[in-house]
């Protein structure tokens, strides 16, 4: 089994597998199948985002139904993200779909119980103070709920990021790219070298992902916001 051996012959056996000619081109190269894993994340937190930010913004504005929406996108997580590739993958055959699915569901649950939270913990005295200055409910929502609920959201955000990049390997299992095929290529072929390539490039992926979530959290996010939300903390 290439890979095996003393720490040292794993680590050479790996470094020769990302420096090894055609690894950085071509359809099977690093480059491509990030693309590929990419494009599996991207269209399933759009939809995720799409079903859960209104979700939980909505409820958490109005103070009802959370606990049942809660529960609900809970069931995401109570179902193996697998058995739903597999399940879609019976009923609708070979495709994207089955792995858009299974992202979506993992996908949801942090995102809505975080907005619902974030939304529920803003302080009623602010929100009074704006409709005592004469704010309409849209005005509140935008101009002082949202901005104070921000870090709740982008952690939920990036929460799921990081979970559906880790689990989008599982789309090699029904026949597609990514940074799965790596691993799942390795583990058919006894290359260990493989197998821990492809898990670092996800890692790395991953750690990237939530770098840069991180940062933009910093930007959309008011210093004096972060301050008042810090403040408010016990």
């Amino acid at each position: 089994m290439r890979g095996a051996g003393s720490p040292v012959e794993v680590l050479q056996n790996l470094w020769t597998w990302f420096t090894e000619a055609g690894r950085w081109t071509g359809n099977d190269g690093i480059p491509n199948r990030v693309i590929e894993h990419l494009y599996y994340t991207g269209v399933s937190l759009a939809i995720a985002l799409a079903i859960s930010l209104p979700v939980g913004i909505g409820l958490g504005h109005l103070g009802k139904g959370g606990l049942f929406a809660i529960n609900v996108s809970n069931i995401g997580r109570a179902v193996p993200e697998f058995g739903i590739v597999i399940l879609v993958f019976i009923i609708a055959g070979y495709g994207d779909l089955p792995v858009i699915v299974a992202l979506v569901a993992l996908a949801i649950p942090p995102i809505v119980t975080n907005s619902y939270v974030g939304m529920r913990d803003v302080d009623r005295q602010v929100t009074g103070a704006a409709r005592g200055m004469g704010m309409t409910g849209w005005q509140r929502l935008l101009q002082v709920e949202l901005p104070l609920a921000a870090p709740a959201i982008m952690a939920g955000i990036r929460t799921s990021t990081v979970q559906v990049i880790a689990t989008a390997t599982i789309g090699a299992y029904v026949g597609l790219g990514g940074l799965g095929r790596f691993i799942i290529d390795g583990l058919a072929q006894h290359r260990m070298d493989q197998v821990l390539g492809g898990a670092i490039a996800v890692a790395v992926l991953a750690m990237t992902a939530e770098l840069l979530l991180a940062g933009l959290q910093r930007v959309i996010v008011p210093r004096a916001l972060q301050s008042m939300r810090q403040q408010a903390t016990p």
